[in-house]
């Protein structure tokens, strides 16, 4: 993977000020230099900036960017994050147009294929990917993202100039780019965060391109379209076939995302995604005749504290020795310190540029900095939950008719915390419910669906569209931030797009959460994994940690200048952190809960300082 950043302005000539714009470009490209240690270059025209950082996966040789490319007259360049699964078909198309590629890179194939068929090349590419093209005889630079957004690109424009970056401290190194925050950024920050809205960049005149869309900015403007979007139709394949479709596409999508020139590994959490995940993997590198690396995570001494609750019902360790044992892997147990944890908050949010899912994701980017010392690819087990249905808000009544995101059922937890005043400017529940009724606007119930049938697809989208996108990020920025490439088979768009339209009684059959998934993997691992009860990411249970937490917190807002100060209800926040927190009531997803909230806070302190934010309601 990659960090790729530039900017584009149709009116301009950067070259008349060649050195102030290539340092520009060499700022965002050191900006971004963790996504991408191994390579890095710039390129500079008249109207048009480009900067690159590369991570090695494919062709280390030949995959230098940016790349430049020329077909007749027509030159084009291109910046490109990510990585293409059917680079060989991609390529096949090539050769019958009689189009041939000078190296093994998949950074080529995809600037040929816009050269030869246009930007519509991009509906037949199948991987992960956030790129841009510069087209120099139509002075244009077009952005494309992939289908569920597991690479991120975030825009905005200064002055007139087009800016763009995998990250928004790549859009700070433009001069005149400011931090600040209006009533819909701190909306997205105290009412959805961790999640965001699909394409809301947070800082005021940001954006992330959405999802599965393309971009193309030239002199008359910016115009953008999406190429792909989930589509609801009715399901015609019986319950054997569709165990059997379903299975083909899981092992395909593993397969197909193993390619690499160097060694990869999985994470191994002793559930049955990630098991699944590892257990092809080890098969398909047992035929090379190596053996798998795989990594499992968890707290110092958490056997010691860990409370089983209806969220997080088993520890990992007990199933993970088993599953280790049945793939022969090489295994690695990591561990995380109370201290480590705290002392990642801070950068996490450096990663992310926001606040994001607290210590959930202090913790991974803490475990993707080990195994990045011994490897650079990872297949991971996310996404499984979204796609297939496993989380308690698709079986509960509560949940389904709860007419809101159900990993956030309350706002009454965030909002006791915060200044009164603030809350009447804000009129957060409003803006939640405002972009949770769009949201569901974007999905088609199907005629013969019942209420909770409906109910239970529009949870389905909410959770590829905001859940899943929200684990995405944490995935890619924990992992990218110490150059370690993270694969996610489940967000496969061909099963994603499969599996969306199976319905319930085949998907929870008798009562199953995940029972297709679970149905399609028989033979493949242990009965033990197979049906095993889900427990999602772990978490400390140590109440030294929440000491911990709640010590920094009163240290930082000690300092009357603190910025967080003016945005809480002070004397809630003392009555909040006198009391023990309940660690099984999350007040986001399944794992935020008390303890979370405080660690959150501490990361939206360090952000509102680092970046200097100017909050203008």
């Amino acid at each position: 993977m990659c960090g790729i950043s530039g900017f584009f302005d149709a009116s301009a000539d950067f070259t008349a000020k060649r050195h102030l714009y290539e340092q520009i470009l060499q700022d965002m490209k050191q900006a971004l230099t963790p996504r991408g240690p191994d390579d890095s270059g710039v390129f500079l025209t008249q109207d048009c900036g480009l900067a690159h950082t590369r991570l090695s996966i494919i062709d280390p040789a030949g995959g230098h960017q940016p790349m430049t490319r020329t077909i007749k007259d027509a030159c084009c360049h291109i910046v490109y994050n990510g990585e293409i699964y059917n680079t060989d078909v991609l390529k096949r198309r090539l050769l019958s147009h009689g189009c041939v590629p000078k190296t093994t890179s998949d950074t080529e194939v995809i600037l040929l294929s816009y050269l030869t068929f246009g930007a519509d090349f991009i509906r037949d590419v199948d991987g992960i990917f956030a790129l841009a093209i510069y087209d120099e005889r139509h002075h244009s630079l077009t952005l494309f993202r992939d289908p569920f957004g597991v690479k991120p690109l975030f825009y905005t424009i200064q002055n007139g100039t087009f800016l763009f970056s995998s990250e928004p401290k790549g859009l700070f190194c433009f001069p005149g780019v400011k931090a600040v925050l209006k009533r819909d950024g701190l909306n997205e920050l105290l009412g959805l965060g961790p999640a965001r809205s699909p394409g809301h960049g947070i800082f005021s005149g940001f954006f992330e391109l959405p999802a599965g869309t393309r971009l193309c900015v030239t002199k008359a403007g910016i115009r953008s379209s999406s190429y792909f979007s989930l589509k609801s139709h009715p399901h015609e394949d019986s319950y054997e076939e569709t165990i059997e479709r379903t299975r083909f596409l899981v092992t395909d999508a593993i397969r197909r995302q193993m390619v690499s020139d160097v060694p990869l590994c999985t994470f191994l959490s002793g559930g049955v995604d990630s098991s699944l995940v590892s257990a092809v993997c080890a098969a398909e590198t047992k035929k090379k005749g190596h053996t798998l690396a795989t990594y499992s995570f968890d707290f110092t001494d958490n056997h010691r504290y860990f409370q089983a609750n209806r969220f997080q019902p088993s520890e990992d360790r007990p199933y993970v020795e088993k599953m280790a044992a049945f793939l022969g892997s090489e295994h690695h147990f990591l561990e995380c310190t109370n201290q480590i944890q705290a002392d990642y908050l801070k950068k996490s949010v450096d990663a992310h540029d926001f606040p994001c899912m607290a210590d959930i994701d202090a913790s991974l980017l803490y475990f993707c900095e080990q195994v990045s010392a011994h490897h650079k690819v990872v297949l991971t087990g996310e996404c499984a939950d979204e796609v297939f249905g496993g989380y308690p808000w698709f079986h509960r009544e509560e949940f389904l008719s709860c007419g809101t995101f159900p990993w956030t059922p309350s706002l009454a937890p965030r909002m006791q915390l915060l200044d009164p005043e603030l809350l009447r400017t804000l009129d957060m529940e409003a803006y939640v419910k405002q972009v949770y009724d769009d949201a569901i606007t974007h999905v088609d119930i199907l005629p013969g669906e019942n209420e909770t049938e409906a109910n239970r697809r529009r949870i389905g989208y909410l959770n590829i569209r905001f859940f899943m996108q929200t684990l995405l990020n944490r995935m890619d920025r924990t992992s990218m931030s110490c150059g370690l490439e993270a694969r996610v088979p489940f967000a496969d768009r061909t099963l994603v797009d499969y599996v969306f339209n199976i319905p319930w009684e085949m998907k929870a059959k008798d009562g199953v959460v995940k029972n297709i998934l679970r149905q399609s993997a028989r033979g493949l691992l242990p009965d033990e994994i197979l049906f095993r009860k889900k427990s999602p990411y772990p978490k400390t249970y140590d109440p030294g940690y929440e000491a911990l937490l709640t010590d920094r917190l009163k240290d930082a807002l000690s300092d009357p200048a603190s910025p967080l100060l003016p945005l809480l209800n002070q004397e809630a926040l003392r009555l909040f952190l006198e009391h023990p927190k309940d660690y099984g009531a999350p007040w986001y997803g399944q794992l935020m809960a008390g303890p979370q909230m405080i660690a959150y806070l501490l990361q939206l302190e360090y952000f509102l300082r680092k970046y200097h934010v100017s909050i203008e309601l």
